[in-house]
C-alpha cells in the first residue's frame, strides 16, 4: 500500500494590478532618465567632433579660449570651475551639516517646521537673485576678508595676491570678481540642497537606538555622535555630492560676479576667472558654427565632470549605507 508523500506546495502570490502598474511606471521612468542622459552625452560628443578633430588633445591643455585664432582650449576654465566648486563645498559642507543637525536634533518642535520651510524657500530662490546679492552686497564686504587672508596667509599659493597688502591705499580691485567670492555665493545656493538631504536622513535615525544610547547615560551630543551621524553617513555624502554637482554647473550667479580671464592661476583671492558654464552663457548668443562646436565641447567636459561626481557619490553611498554602523 502506497502513501502520499508530503510535498511543498508552490505558492504563487497574486500581484495586484496597481502594483504591476506602479512597477512598470517606475521602471519606465528609470529607463527614460538613462535614455535622456545618454542622448545628451551623445549629442554633446557629436557636436564636439569638429573641435576635437581640429585641435586634438591641445583643446584640454590650452588655456586661451579664442575661436578661429589657433588658440582654443579649456584648461583655464576647467581649473576655475573646480576652484569655484571647491570653495563652495568647503564653505557649504560644515554649514549644511550644522544646519541639518540643529533642525533635527536641537530646534524646539514648535519652530522646526518653520525652519524647514525657510530652508526649502532658500532652495527655491532664483540664481540671479543670489548673483545680485553677491555682486551688490557681499563683494564690498568680502574683499576685506580676502585682504586679511592674503596678508596673514599669503605664504600659501591659494591665498597669495600680487599686490602690496600692507599699503595704506590698497588696491581693492585686485580682490573683486575672484573665484573666492563666486565660491561663497555658490555655497549659499547649494547649502539648502545639502542641508535638506542631511536633515531628512538624520530625522529617520531609529528611535530605539536613540533611547538605548540615552538609557546607557549618553548625552545629546553622544547620541548624535554614536547614532545619528553613523546612520546618516549616506545622506551626508549624498547631500555633499549633490551640492558639488550643482556648484560645478552654476551659471548666472557666477557670470554676474566673475570678470572673464583665461590665465591659468591658482590664486583664489585674485581678480579674474571664468567657469565652463559661465563661458557658455557669455559666448553662446553670438557664436558662429565653429565657435558653437567649441562651446559644446566645453559643455561635454562639464557633463563628464558632473557624471563623474555623481557616479563617485553613488559608489561611496553604496559602500556606506545609512544605519550600517549603528549597532549597539
Amino acid at each position: 500500500m502506497t502513501t502520499d508523500v508530503d510535498r511543498p506546495r508552490a505558492v504563487r502570490p497574486s500581484i495586484p494590478v496597481s502594483d504591476r502598474v506602479f512597477r512598470g511606471v517606475v521602471r519606465g521612468t528609470g529607463l527614460l532618465v538613462l535614455v535622456i542622459m545618454g542622448a545628451i552625452g551623445i549629442f554633446l560628443a557629436y557636436q564636439a567632433i569638429p573641435t576635437l578633430r581640429d585641435y586634438g588633445l591641445g583643446f584640454f591643455t590650452e588655456p586661451t579660449f579664442v575661436p578661429n585664432s589657433g588658440k582654443l582650449g579649456i584648461a583655464a576654465v576647467s581649473l576655475f570651475t573646480l576652484q569655484v566648486a571647491g570653495v563652495a563645498i568647503v564653505v557649504a559642507f560644515p554649514l549644511a551639516l550644522a544646519t541639518a543637525l540643529f533642525i533635527s536634533e536641537y530646534a524646539p518642535a514648535r519652530f522646526r517646521r518653520s525652519l524647514i520651510a525657510v530652508l526649502d524657500l532658500m532652495a527655491a530662490v532664483p540664481s540671479v537673485v543670489y548673483g545680485l546679492f553677491g555682486f551688490v552686497f557681499l563683494t564690498p564686504q568680502i574683499i576685506y576678508l580676502s585682504r586679511w587672508l592674503s596678508k596673514y596667509l599669503g605664504f600659501l599659493p591659494f591665498f597669495h595676491v600680487d599686490t602690496d597688502v600692507n599699503a595704506a591705499a590698497w588696491e581693492q580691485s585686485k580682490y573683486t570678481s575672484s573665484p573666492f567670492i563666486a565660491g561663497i555665493v555658490v555655497a549659499m545656493m547649494v547649502l539648502p540642497f545639502a542641508a535638506s538631504i542631511m536633515r531628512e536622513v538624520f530625522s529617520q535615525a531609529p528611535a530605539g537606538e536613540r533611547e538605548g544610547a540615552l538609557a546607557l547615560g549618553s548625552t545629546r551630543w553622544g547620541v548624535i555622535r554614536s547614532v545619528v551621524l553613523p546612520f546618516g553617513t549616506g545622506g551626508i555624502i549624498g547631500g555633499s555630492m549633490l551640492a558639488l554637482g550643482r556648484a560645478l554647473g552654476e551659471t548666472i550667479a557666477v557670470l554676474m560676479i566673475l570678470a572673464p580671464s583665461f590665465e591659468i592661476k591658482f590664486h583664489l583671492l585674485e581678480n579674474g576667472a571664468v567657469t565652463i558654464s559661465s563661458l557658455i552663457a557669455l559666448r553662446f548668443g553670438e557664436a558662429t558654427p565653429g565657435q558653437l562646436s567649441a562651446l559644446l565641447a566645453a559643455g561635454l567636459v562639464l557633463f563628464l565632470f558632473t557624471l563623474a561626481v555623481n557616479t563617485l557619490a553613488s559608489m561611496i553611498v553604496a559602500r556606506s549605507r545609512s544605519g550600517s554602523a549603528t549597532e549597539i
